[in-house]
């Protein structure tokens, strides 16, 4: 028997948007439409693919083993038939996910959803914040890229240092520390910002070598927190000091240089392997490039 491989196609979107509607949106198609297809692909397969679970759809075991073949299936097949290799920005319609920590979208974002309007007034773009543990959202097409300072590990992910931004000192105006060496710096209280909730960071190390130690009294999730908690108490926080500038200026604080030679904090750009010859992916990653070399020189 010869395959449809049009079914191809809709269990790609069944599978990614975990419901009828959500892939008969996707698709451009009636969800009845969908529901009938679902029905010749479980015919077919021998599997119900999606089961209902409360008000939630939920993917069989054999949907799971198969999705990421039958997405690289659809993507090969989508990319031999393309029609066009070149890239009308005009009539681009796409949302574009980037996830990164808050001083990047407080300093990048802003800029970056202007350039973006400009050039290509169909795209949208949805900035969501860091999660606390590593997740495959990048891997599996939830997530276009990622911005932070780290790069990923495995060979099916690509990577790109955009720039470095050294590391400073910030406190509150009026803080008793008037002069800060490094022992000042070690005895007043530290906020550290960590989205995993660490408490130490590579200062620690430093401090150590000069038989010294800091006291951190909380650490947090995102900048903000911690800026808003030095705005309000003798804390210190230790973080990058252009692309922290919005949020520093915003609380009122001072920026001091950090007492001891530290590597500046790189700013990695990461996204998967599959949108490398995505054209209007490469264009997304030349706009943040754009923004963000640009934000740096400032």
């Amino acid at each position: 028997m010869q395959a449809d491989l049009n079914l191809l196609v809709v269990l790609d979107a069944l599978l990614e948007e975990g419901s009828v509607m959500g892939a008969a949106q996707r698709l451009h198609l009636s969800s009845p439409a969908v529901s009938r297809t679902l029905g010749r692909i479980r015919k077919v397969t021998g599997d119900d693919i999606l089961v209902r679970t409360g008000h939630t759809m939920t993917p069989t075991p054999y949907a799971l083993g198969i999705a990421e073949e039958v997405q690289r299936l659809v993507r090969e097949a989508n990319a031999v038939l393309a029609p066009s290799r070149e890239l009308d920005l005009a009539e681009l319609e796409r949302t574009f996910t980037i996830q990164c920590h808050d001083a990047l979208a407080s300093a990048v974002v802003p800029a970056l959803v202007g350039r973006i309007a400009e050039q290509a007034p169909g795209v949208r773009v949805r900035v969501l914040a860091e999660n606390s543990a590593d997740t495959d959202d990048l891997r599996h097409g939830r997530v276009d890229l990622e911005l932070g300072g780290g790069g990923p590990d495995l060979p099916e992910f690509r990577s790109e240092v955009l720039g470095t931004d050294p590391l400073a000192v910030m406190m509150r105006s009026g803080h008793p520390c008037t002069e800060l060496d490094l022992r000042a710096y070690a005895a007043y209280p530290h906020v550290v910002v960590s989205r995993r909730g660490r408490f130490t960071a590579q200062i620690d190390d430093l401090l150590a070598a000069e038989g010294l130690q800091r006291r951190v009294i909380a650490t947090v999730a995102t900048v903000h927190s911690a800026l808003q908690i030095a705005a309000a108490s003798d804390v210190l926080v230790t973080t990058t000091t252009i692309l922290c500038r919005p949020l520093v200026e915003a609380f009122g604080l001072v920026t001091r240089p950090l007492p001891a030679e530290s590597p500046e904090a790189p700013v990695h750009c990461n996204w998967h392997q599959r949108y490398d010859s995505d054209l209007a992916h490469a264009w997304l990653r030349e706009q943040v490039r754009a923004t963000v070399t640009e934000v740096l020189a400032r």
